[in-house]
């Protein structure tokens, strides 16, 4: 997701998107350790930096409101 992406969501919307993104690290994460299926394990690190973003704009919204 593109970081312009993130920061037109509202507040609600990136605590889904944060909780949404964790369960979908913690399959790849999954995937990749128990059963060597990743084919792409770039997407790991990928979606944790997804999730930092969005932390970070959580983190902004917040701030200001």
């Amino acid at each position: 997701m593109k970081l312009q992406e993130i920061k037109e969501k509202t507040i609600d919307e990136l605590k889904d998107l944060i909780l949404e993104s964790k369960k979908e690290l913690f399959t790849l994460k999954m995937g990749h350790n128990k059963l060597k299926q990743l084919e792409n394990t770039a997407s790991i690190k990928n979606k944790k930096r997804e999730i930092a973003r969005a932390k970070t704009i959580l983190r902004q919204k917040e701030q200001q409101a």
